[in-house]
């Protein structure tokens, strides 16, 4: 199952806005500006179950990669571990 952002998961967690967190000179703004995912959910909806438990959001797990290429980071899990990181840490920020 296919697994996307929706407004109403936003009531479930406290309000975060990527405005004030990111600085406007991150690496992630200018990928952000030049990387259009729009249609991805739409182009890989047909290799996804309808049953079974919601996947991580395409869009997001892409642009995660993306961040993980331009950082270094070759393992995933490293990759899961460094987005938490900084997002406990008050915003993303980048360290490589």
């Amino acid at each position: 199952m296919m697994g996307e952002r929706t407004v109403m998961q936003e009531a479930l967690f406290y309000s975060f806005s990527i405005e004030d967190h990111v600085p406007a000179d991150n690496l992630l703004r200018s990928i952000d500006r030049f990387v259009d995912l729009d249609g991805i959910r739409e182009h890989l909806r047909a290799y996804y179950s309808e049953t079974g438990r919601p996947s991580i959001d395409p869009e997001l797990m892409i642009r995660m990669l993306i961040v993980g290429y331009c950082m270094g980071i070759r393992s995933e899990r490293r990759l899961c571990e460094e987005v938490h990181l900084n997002l406990v840490n008050g915003g993303v920020k980048v360290v490589h």
